[in-house]
């Protein structure tokens, strides 16, 4: 099979991936696309005999690690324990897999993983605001965030309700879906609420490749529904710690 065709499915997750190191669509973005570039005007050095899926993520690594222009401070932004956590909870990929493209072993992998999951545990009290109009899921997504330590600020099923609610208590998260109870869109209700103030938002959505094109303004944090505990975690976890680390 053709290097494009074999890529080509991995290509919106791989974006994913890039806006999340990053904290931003824009750079993320950019750096798919110097990756790609690269690829394409080598393609004989593409490694065909592991999964490409595997190959392409490590050429984005290498890419990142070579330049300072996709993430100022990307070591402070980029620690281990972070990077662990992107690809294994939140990208899916195996201890041995994650540890291949982190130069390191599984037992490393696994102990930085064990890192995040207690420094996101020990991440202050947000309070956050769900927009989501499905009760059940709402529902999960309250009892997580309990656990976690951070409170709800309130559960919006439509988009004006939404920008109501972010205006009268000014959550320090946003957990979003994308398509709401009144026909209206989630992307449309975090714009009009990042309009009025700054707000780290984990997008949630059955369809992600649909808002993953790089054709127009689209979220940094994505999760797919059906969702795993696990990786809505540590989307969380990524969006505050970027949060943080960009207002420090």
């Amino acid at each position: 099979m053709p290097l494009g065709q074999d890529l080509a499915p991995h290509i919106p997750f791989l974006r994913r991936y890039a806006r999340a190191v990053t904290g931003s669509q824009a750079a993320g973005d950019a750096l798919v696309r110097a990756t790609l570039e690269a690829i394409a005007a080598a393609p004989r050095e593409f490694a065909r005999d592991v999964d490409p899926r595997l190959a392409l993520y490590g050429r984005l690594l290498e890419r990142l690690e070579a330049s300072d222009r996709f993430v100022s401070s990307s070591k402070a932004l980029l620690p281990g324990w972070r990077q662990a956590l992107l690809l294994t909870a939140m990208e899916g990929f195996t201890p041995e897999d994650a540890g291949l493209l982190m130069n390191c072993d599984r037992q490393e992998v696994e102990q930085l993983a064990d890192e995040a999951v207690m420094r996101l545990e020990r991440q202050p009290p947000a309070p956050t605001l769900i927009i989501e109009d499905e009760p059940m899921i709402a529902m999960d997504l309250e009892d997580l965030l309990a656990d976690l330590g951070h409170s709800v600020t309130g559960i919006a099923a439509t988009h004006d309700r939404a920008v109501a609610m972010a205006r009268a208590h000014r959550p320090a998260l946003v957990l979003a879906d994308i398509q709401l109870a009144d026909s209206s869109c989630g992307l449309e209700a975090v714009h009009d609420i990042l309009a009025d103030f700054r707000v780290p938002v984990v997008f949630i959505t059955a369809f992600p490749e649909r808002l993953l094109t790089g054709k127009r303004p689209e979220p940094a944090f994505l999760i797919t529904k059906p969702f795993q505990i696990a990786t809505v975690r540590a989307a969380i976890g990524q969006a505050l710690f970027l949060s943080e680390a960009v207002a420090a």
